[in-house]
Order: C-alpha cells, then sequence, then structure tokens
C-alpha cells in the first residue's frame, strides 16, 4: 500500500514520546516509550504510515522492565526498533532499573524475549545498527543513570561502542563521536548507511522548548562526523508554531523510495502556547535530500485526523494491549468479572507508587469518558493521571461520591450524596476548551468532573487542567486516563469514550 505524500499529524496521539521506526517490506513497526508503566514499550503497524494498530508491547512480563522500583519518569527510555536476518531488535534504557536492554523478537506482535543487559553501557537511548561485515554498534548519549557509578546523572556526550549482542557486552570502552553543535543533552542518536555516508541523527537542545534535530555524516560508522551545513536543521524554538518541543528524530525509507521523519512534539494551548495536556506524542515529515547529499527536514504541521473517535468497552475479555498500570501489569489488580472489569485494591491510593490503576492513553484535546461503577464492595472509580503528585478522581464511595483534585500540597474535593441505594454509578471525566475569549485563555482546558444520577449531570469540580500537563508536572508521559479502586473490589461495567480536536 503506497504512503500518501502528506501524513496525519500527529501521527500517534497522546502519551507516545520518542518514537522508532522501521520498514520490513510494504509494513511499518513503531516503538515508544513508556517510563514507569507496564506492559512497555508498545508496537504498532502500519501498512500506509496513515493508520497504525497496537499489535503488542515488548515487555509483558514481570522482570522484563524493573519497573517496579523505579523513580517517577524512571523505566524504559527511548527505544530504537530495528530488523535484521528476519529478528526484530528493540534497545532501550531501563532507566534506574536494569540499565540498557536488548530484546527480541521473530513477530513483532510478541512474545519477546526476556531481554539482555548490555554490560559496559552506561548511558541512555541506545541506537542499535550494523555495518557490512555483520558488526554490531551501540551509540547512545552518554547520560549516566546507574546510582553505582561515578558517572551517575554526568553527560558525557555521544558514545559508541561495538558489541556483542549474543553475549551481551560492549566489545570495547565507549568512545565519544559527535555531540552536536553546543545544545544541552545530546541524545537519542541513530546511526544509518544512506548511500557512500553514515549519517548520525540526534536530538539537543533538552526535550522541551529548546528540542531540535541535527545530523552529521562520516564515511565510517566510527566517524570522523562532519556537520550538516545550519544544524540543527529542525527545531521550532523561538516560533509561535502549533507543535513545539519538536526532535528526536529516526528516518525511515518507505517501499517507493521517499523518506519520511518521526519525532516528537508536543501540542500546547493558551493564549501564550504554554501548556501541553496530551504530554509528547508521535508525529512525521517527509524528508528532501539535497544534491549535496544532506536531508532537509519541513516544518511539523498540526494536522489531526478529520472527525472525531468514539469507543466503547464492556470488559466481556481480557484487557487489550493499550491498558496500562503503574509499576504493575493490569492483569496484577483486575479480573473480568460477571459484570466487567473487577479491581481489586491494593496499599496504594492514586498517589501511591503501585495504586490498582488501570488506564488509557488521552489522545484528543477534547474528549469524554464515562464510566458505569459498581461500589457496593469497596470504593473507586474514574481518574485522569500524570504521576503520583497529579491527578483528578471520582470515587464512588458507601453513600456518596467524591470529586478530587490533587496537586503537591493542595488538594481540592467535593462530593455528592447518594440516596436510593444505587447498585452502579455513572461517572463522567470531561476535558474541554476553557471558558472566554482566547486573550483571556491561561489554560489548555478544563477538567470537569461529574457524576448522572437520574438522568440528571451534577458538575462536583470543574479543575484547571494546565496542572495536569507536561510543563507543570514536568513528566515524561502523558495523561492517562481509567478506573481505580481504593478499597475492595470495584467492578466497572462499562467505560465509553468520545473525542476530537476539532
Amino acid at each position: 500500500m503506497s504512503v500518501p505524500a502528506t501524513l496525519p499529524n500527529p501521527l500517534l496521539p497522546g502519551f507516545n514520546p520518542d518514537p522508532s521506526i522501521c520498514r520490513v517490506g510494504d509494513d511499518y513497526y513503531l516503538c515508544t516509550s513508556t517510563f514507569e508503566y507496564l506492559p512497555g514499550l508498545p508496537v504498532y503497524h502500519s501498512t500506509d504510515m496513515v493508520t497504525w494498530t497496537q499489535i503488542g508491547n515488548v515487555a509483558t512480563r514481570t522482570g522484563q522492565l524493573d519497573v517496579e522500583k523505579v523513580p517517577t519518569l524512571g523505566g524504559a527510555w527511548a527505544p530504537t526498533i530495528r530488523h535484521r536476518d528476519g529478528v526484530f531488535h528493540v534497545v532501550v534504557t531501563d532507566a534506574f532499573g536494569r540499565g540498557t536492554l536488548h530484546f527480541t523478537a521473530t513477530d513483532p506482535a510478541g512474545p519477546w524475549s526476556d531481554g539482555v543487559v548490555l554490560e559496559g553501557i552506561d548511558g541512555i537511548d541506545p541506537d542499535l545498527t550494523w555495518d557490512e561485515d555483520g558488526t554490531a554498534f551501540l551509540t547512545f548519549s552518554g547520560l549516566g543513570v546507574n546510582p553505582e557509578l561515578d558517572t551517575f546523572m554526568s553527560h558525557r556526550g555521544l558514545l559508541q561502542a561495538r558489541v556483542d549482542l549474543e553475549r551481551g557486552c560492549a566489545l570495547e570502552e565507549a568512545r565519544s563521536i559527535w555531540s552536536g553543535v553546543g545544545g544541552q543533552f545530546p541524545e537519542a542518536p541513530h546511526l544509518y548507511r544512506i548511500g557512500e555516508h553514515w549519517y548520525l541523527v540526534i536530538a539537543e537542545g533538552g526535550t522541551e522548548r529548546g528540542h531540535s534535530v541535527s545530523v552529521a555524516r562520516a564515511d565510517s560508522p566510527e566517524g570522523p562526523f562532519t556537520e550538516a551545513p545550519g544544524t540543527p536543521l529542525l527545531s521550532a524554538r523561538g516560533t509561535n508554531r502549533p507543535v513545539q518541543n519538536t526532535g528526536h528524530g529516526d528516518l525511515v525509507q518507505t517501499a517507493d523510495g521517499r523518506w519520511f521523519l518521526v519525532l516528537l512534539g508536543v501540542r500546547p494551548r493558551t493564549s501564550a502556547s504554554g501548556f501541553s495536556a496530551l504530554g509528547r506524542e508521535t508525529w512525521a515529515v517527509p524528508v528532501t535530500w539535497g544534491e549535496d547529499g544532506w536531508p532537509s527536514f519541513e516544518v511539523v504541521p498540526l494536522a489531526p485526523r478529520e472527525g472525531g473517535l468514539t469507543w466503547r468497552e464492556d470488559f466481556t475479555g481480557p484487557l487489550g494491549p493499550q491498558w496500562l498500570a503503574v509499576r504493575q501489569l493490569p492483569t496484577d489488580c483486575t479480573r473480568v468479572g460477571d459484570g466487567g472489569l473487577v479491581l481489586t485494591a491494593n496499599d496504594d491510593d492514586l498517589s501511591g507508587r503501585a495504586p490498582a490503576f488501570v488506564g488509557v492513553r488521552q489522545t484528543h484535546q477534547t474528549a469524554s469518558y464515562t464510566a458505569v461503577v459498581d461500589a457496593t464492595a469497596g470504593s473507586g472509580g474514574l481518574a485522569v493521571r500524570y504521576d503520583e503528585r497529579y491527578h483528578y478522581s471520582l470515587t464512588v464511595e458507601p453513600g456518596r461520591v467524591v470529586a478530587r483534585g490533587c496537586l503537591p500540597s493542595f488538594e481540592q474535593v467535593a462530593e455528592l450524596t447518594l440516596t436510593g441505594g444505587q447498585a452502579a454509578v455513572e461517572l463522567e471525566l470531561t476535558a474541554r476548551r476553557p471558558e472566554g475569549d482566547f486573550i483571556a485563555q491561561r489554560t489548555c482546558d478544563t477538567v470537569d468532573l461529574a457524576v448522572v444520577v437520574d438522568g440528571e449531570r451534577h458538575v462536583l469540580l470543574s479543575l484547571d487542567g494546565r496542572f495536569l500537563s507536561s510543563e507543570v508536572a514536568e513528566s515524561f508521559t502523558g495523561r492517562v486516563v481509567g478506573l481505580f479502586a481504593t478499597a475492595g473490589e470495584v467492578t466497572v461495567r462499562s467505560l465509553s469514550f468520545t473525542g476530537s480536536d476539532e
């Protein structure tokens, strides 16, 4: 199937940062970061670069990632997905966990291997490539994330080493190869043999507003590398473009010979473009190669898919691969029962490290989620989460529904008394544009927490959405909306969604 000249943007909406892509024949596979969430490292598939389906996850078993103990923002950072000789490879940093890992699979939908720790590699954002002789090179950013080493949280530029993938070790001491043109945090390297040269595509400037894509090339994978004239070749910094933080790019050539760059970016809103509710998303732009052999990248456009999206989950079978839990697998706190999805509370609430919470990525700027919750055997409900410090929730408790907006050192609470002994309560969480004219808008959206009783909608709290944004929470993830239990068992009979970017 042919790939159109322009693609919808974002390509993968919602919490899908640090994209990496590869093509096998007419099929495209894309993998993104998941940090402290499990299952980890989603794998998406497409035949036209337009319609993407999540076919699985790399980390679906306990022990593949050591996220149970990592701090917030730790876990699965910046995978690279590649294919060689019938085998798919993913290399990734399990930050503050196992270290630099190498996973393999013959089917990208899984199952994937347990993951081999690449000894002798201390850094983040690994890239894997092979030269003509089959020698494997690992190129990575030299930010130390092993607390036991003297290099912890120091940055040593972009490093590279030959590796033995079978034995799981570096074959030499990592050497510096190139570190961009002076932007902070040179990272996310990807190395390719294209024509007569080896091209190194990196990010620098930090993953916030200074983010950018820089390019260099050499005659050997080891360098020396010469930077492209005018690099960085792509950045939104200092502009009023609707897509900001653009960087962390990976090249792919389509079956008909054209090139695209997939990369991350955010969609800030407010009159000053201050806050990005959905976090870092995956985008794509065409690539043009000049007569001098250097690439150029188009400006990243905001071109969301037309129309809206609706879906409903009645929980009649196992949760799909898109469902996430925090530092545990969804099956650790849920099961499918006769009446729907049963969540069993543990010792953590939403402010804890591993709450009984399962959710999906918020994918649209305007979005509404409706859950029918039976909490006669416990308490729990519907929530939107950035991390354990920033979350808004609706909890069904005996005789009442409690709405909470939780921020560091601050909590806003409202409640509605229930009468009539309802077995199930309809909860609604909506993200909408704030009221008022454009100049007055100082937040990306308003989040309404509501309950429907006897057909009447009661909004318990209307909360400022800017606090659930990447700029305020300083989280590398995004909004995850889902279901939770804080005591006993809670049965969720259905979850419905409607969303739009119009």
